[in-house]
């Protein structure tokens, strides 16, 4: 509980001038993000740099690449957004080119991970769970297509989704020509999957041309599933 009014005291703080470009210490940008397990944590740094080590949890966005606005724009523009760099230069550019987009919260490392290596906060480390995981820029990718993409997020555990495998296969061979079937797991690219909002499993989304169409959280029998993919497939 104390901690929960921590986070909103420190929300509220930030919240009162918003000219500002709300650059907030390492010490409570690691108490925000872990009161707050819906946050889009994004490090702007190149790849190369990103996978010396980075922040937990977060997405790799290159400042530098052509498509930084795009990859941005796929996020969920209610959710907060923490933004950091190697000592605070791309990320202050970053944090304005973000806020322009119409996100409502964004949060940038003072520092950057400097500063935060300085304070000997926790860092990924490179044999971590997540360092194969998707990046923002795979998963555009996969959702930038002519066909209509069903995207299906499952995980080994869970029994629904090995339910609605095997028909999903078959929805998927059915209408190939108009249709990609991609599966995302759920443990292995938690980076990804929380910043997208995706919780709880399984989960099935509906992609044409990058905009998504259609969602849905649970088990759903096959009809169901082709009704929907029948409204948007040529």
């Amino acid at each position: 509980m104390i901690k929960y009014f921590y986070f909103l005291l420190i929300i509220s703080l930030l919240s009162c001038n918003q000219n500002k470009s709300n650059l907030i210490s390492a010490h409570d940008f690691d108490e925000m993000i872990k009161l707050d397990k819906s946050s889009i944590i994004i490090d702007v740094r190149t790849p190369e740099e990103f996978n010396k080590g980075h922040l937990r949890n977060s997405l790799n966005v290159n400042w530098f690449d052509d498509n930084f606005d795009d990859n941005i724009d796929i996020f969920s523009k209610d959710l907060p957004v923490f933004v950091y760099c190697l000592s605070g230069g791309r990320s202050a550019k970053a944090n304005e080119k973000i806020r322009s987009l119409g996100f409502k919260n964004v949060y940038e490392l003072d520092g950057g991970i400097l500063e935060w290596r300085k304070n000997k906060f926790p860092e990924a480390s490179l044999n971590n769970n997540y360092d194969n995981s998707l990046s923002v820029d795979d998963f555009n990718q996969f959702i930038n297509s002519e066909k209509v993409v069903l995207v299906d997020y499952y995980a080994k555990w869970c029994a629904p989704c090995k339910i609605m495998e095997p028909y999903l296969d078959e929805i998927s061979s059915e209408f190939s020509k108009n249709l990609e079937l991609v599966r995302i797991n759920y443990d292995e690219n938690l980076p990804l999957v929380r910043s997208l909002e995706v919780y709880g499993l399984p989960v099935l989304q509906l992609y044409k041309d990058k905009r998504l169409l259609w969602s849905h959280i649970g088990f759903i029998e096959k009809n169901r599933v082709e009704e929907q993919v029948k409204k948007y497939i040529n």
